[in-house]
């Protein structure tokens, strides 16, 4: 309601409670709440993008440890401290957190430094749409269940319609974007895990949920279908093999992301309508949603067991490439023709060109879906007013 506010000051007024709408203040530099009655501090304050100063002195809290933090230190350090999930995080934990930031941050700069060449002519071109919820008259929602919490507890979902994969080499492009992106800014998926489904192979709502190990069932990427269980363990298996037969300790592919899941007694997994696991994070998509060169419509999630920030950096990054790419592919007017590479790893498809004329100036669509509990309440909403600022800079978001 007060997008342009900077300034809020509600000291000695009685206050109990900070909503965590206060979000929704992208404008906010600065707040004072001291000497009031608040017990809690909402980790939302972490997403208020320029809050630099910040008073929550002469109030009771119970996390005594932020209680002395906001007597004695700065309000970088409180905002990161909520951002990593307050109580039970301990400094190692905040250490890792700001490292993680410092790494995506220098990402982000570099990304913007290697198109500050060409940012006037990419205005015109890298163009995405927000379609908001209440204007879609069948929004996809996600639901999660309490049981992620101690698992992987954080997601973050939309879906995104215009891609063109037809053309050329435009889905193997797509795949190895994906690929560095784990690598680089989802940090080898320790920090965060993308998936990629198409999204007519979807049927919603969806359940963000947890299975143990010996129920969940799921028909890995290139496999057929197996439990969980089974298939660490034959990954395992391929994995000592790989070891042998190349005489040295790394290994690639799946393999090295098993101990990712080590001592979990349940595993986070994606489920449509139809009960399929659809995805088994941070291990594997399902070849049910598989994209292929005929997807021209995505359903993209962002899952992580250390912060909502990071999925929401890592997903903006995501939209951000996949803008890049589809105006690569634009531009160079590829040939549509068979890719035989991309055609073995996808498959056939529905085959409908006229679903692949793409205009040189229309934006690509993103549109909003809610992450609620399972009482309807929502827990995030991707893309909200203040998400996709990060890259900013080489996007132009039309809301």
């Amino acid at each position: 309601p007060f997008p342009l506010l900077s300034r809020l000051e509600a000291a000695d007024n009685e206050v109990a409670e900070l909503g965590a709408d206060i979000a929704a203040l992208p404008a906010l530099k600065s707040l004072d709440v001291a000497n009031n009655q608040l017990r809690e501090l909402p980790a939302a304050l972490a997403d208020c993008p320029r809050l630099k100063e910040a008073n929550f002195r002469g109030n009771q809290l119970k996390d005594k440890r932020l209680e002395k933090m906001v007597n004695g230190c700065q309000t970088k350090a409180i905002l990161e401290y909520l951002r990593a999930g307050g109580r039970g995080k301990g400094k190692a934990e905040s250490a890792r957190e700001e490292a993680r930031k410092k790494k995506r941050e220098k990402q982000q700069k570099k990304d913007g430094r290697d198109g500050e060449q060409d940012e006037l002519e990419e205005a015109s071109k890298l163009l995405v749409k927000v379609l908001h919820v209440s204007e879609n008259p069948a929004p996809l929602v996600v639901k999660a269940s309490p049981g992620v919490k101690d698992v992987r507890p954080f997601i973050v979902c939309c879906v995104l319609k215009g891609v063109n994969l037809k053309a050329g080499n435009a889905l193997k492009r797509f795949l190895s974007t994906q690929t560095k992106l784990h690598e680089d800014i989802c940090e080898k998926r320790t920090a965060a895990t993308i998936a990629t489904h198409d999204l007519q192979l979807i049927k919603g709502p969806l359940v963000y949920d947890v299975q143990p190990p010996d129920e969940l069932k799921i028909m890995p990427l290139g496999r057929k279908e197996i439990k969980a269980k089974d298939l660490l363990r034959q990954l395992q298996s391929e994995a000592e093999e790989q070891r042998k037969q190349k005489k040295r300790q790394n290994v690639s592919g799946l393999h090295k992301y098993l101990q990712l899941l080590d001592g979990k007694d349940n595993y986070p997994c994606l489920v449509d309508a139809e009960g399929i696991v659809i995805s088994f994070p941070p291990i594997t998509n399902s070849e049910k949603t598989k994209i292929s060169r005929d997807t021209r419509n995505l359903f993209l999630e962002v899952t992580s067991d250390t912060s909502l920030h990071i999925c929401k950096d890592v997903m903006d990054t995501l939209i951000l490439k996949i803008a890049e790419l589809n105006r690569f592919t634009l531009e160079n007017k590829e040939d549509s023709g068979s890719d035989n590479e991309s055609d073995a790893l996808c498959g056939p498809g529905n085959l409908n060109p006229s679903q692949n004329v793409q205009p040189m100036n229309f934006p690509l669509v993103v549109e909003q879906v809610r992450v609620v509990d399972t009482d309807g309440n929502l827990k995030v909403l991707y893309p909200s007013k203040t998400d996709l600022t990060t890259v900013s800079s080489l996007l132009t978001v039309i809301r």
